[in-house]
């Protein structure tokens, strides 16, 4: 243990600090009282100080360095210049200084010694280092607002837009690609944390967001309780559920529509959300016309269940030659309530306008109440035609 000094002994002379500041004719000593133990150990710790700032991504590092050739700076060109000079008062001396270490040069105030030329190469150098550092952090700070973007954990300012929970490689491309097609909506997509960045870096308009799904703070970060629609698209039923109970939790009113791969299981969301919209998860187009016109599932549905109406087809009857297809659809509307959806002929689909002739050997697709005979579908015409 060191001893204490006692008196009479010699002491080791303190360590101190000379600093040559004319504010006048006076010269002052500044002894830093510093004790002879911490003396060696001041500047390792400068040093380390240093280290630190520099590699931290800290703003604070270019004010300490444009700070320190400031306040370094000013003795110095108060010592080299002559006590004349302008250049060397607080009014003065901030002005040359700022426009100095930005290398613009302003040119109303300049040192004239050789001391204050040298002391102008060192604010210059300052003001580059200080400016390199700057735009070092700027550049910085993009390049990992936009990883961060990149990685899914920046929240989206979005609203009134559709989220898309689950991704699964080509399908959900081609689904953003339909909805993209019918309208400029913007579009939120949330994938699990093993998607590592965003699969659509070449849409701006989709947002991305990554991270566990069932949870109410990433959901948040996709804008879910700002969304007018949710779109579930999950990997299998089981997750759809658990997706469908977070979603609904955080935004209850949204247009939520869930794919499943076992329709039967369609009847588990309604104890969820009776306004929760399930579509076969193989027919992906279904999906994104439910997504566009809420309650179209429901007409589909209803179309393709036993005891609704269903859609049915039927050849031209060959008795009626040169009728229009407007013909055709008040017909067969007035006298069974059906309505045709399309015509075939010769393998391709056509779309006739309302006055285009049919051309013999086509097909008619409707929709209707039962299947209709040539007989009934021919004395429908033939009525029409005599009114």
């Amino acid at each position: 243990m060191r001893q204490p000094l006692i008196s009479g002994m010699r002491q080791k002379q303190r360590p101190c600090l000379w600093i040559r500041h004319y504010l006048g004719p006076a010269q002052r000593r500044v002894v830093l009282d510093i004790p002879p133990e911490e003396g060696d150990r001041v500047p390792f710790v400068l040093a380390r100080l240093v280290r630190r700032l520099g590699r931290a991504r800290t703003w604070a590092l270019p004010v300490v360095i444009i700070a320190t050739v400031f306040f370094t700076s000013w003795p110095l060109m108060i010592w080299a210049e002559p006590s004349g000079n302008a250049i060397t008062s607080v009014e003065n001396y901030w002005w040359w200084f700022v426009v100095t270490a930005s290398t613009v040069g302003y040119g109303d105030f300049f040192p004239t010694s050789f001391g204050g030329h040298l002391v102008g190469v060192y604010v210059i150098v300052g003001g580059i280092v200080t400016l390199t550092t700057l735009f070092t952090r700027i550049a910085t700070a993009i390049e990992n607002a936009k990883g961060q973007r990149m990685k899914g954990q920046l929240d989206l300012d979005l609203s009134d837009h559709l989220v898309i929970v689950g991704y699964t490689p080509g399908r959900t491309e081609r689904l953003i690609q339909e909805i993209a097609a019918d309208g400029t909506h913007p579009v939120a997509l949330c994938a699990w944390e093993e998607v590592a960045q965003n699969p659509l870096p070449e849409q701006p308009d989709v947002g991305f967001v990554r991270g566990d799904l069932t949870e109410e703070d990433v959901l948040r970060r996709a804008g879910v309780h700002r969304a007018a629609r949710v779109l579930i698209d999950a990997r299998d039923d089981n997750e759809a559920l658990a997706l469908a109970v977070a979603v609904t939790h955080v935004n209850p009113e949204a247009h939520t529509v869930v794919t499943l791969r076992d329709m039967s299981r369609a009847r588990n969301f309604s104890y969820v959300d009776d306004d929760v919209r399930c579509v076969q998860w193989h027919s992906p187009r279904l999906a994104t016309e439910e997504l566009q016109d809420p309650g179209i599932a429901v007409i589909y549905a209803d179309l393709m269940s036993h005891g609704g109406r269903n859609t049915y087809s039927t050849p031209l009857p060959s008795a009626l030659a040169k009728v229009d297809f407007g013909q055709v659809q008040t017909a067969m509307g007035r006298s069974f309530t059906t309505t045709v959806i399309a015509v075939q002929h010769d393998g391709g689909i056509l779309t006739p306008d309302w006055e285009t002739p049919l051309p013999e050997g086509s097909v008619l697709y409707y929709v209707g109440e039962r299947r209709l005979s040539d007989d009934e579908i021919a004395g429908a015409l033939t009525g029409d035609r005599a009114h």
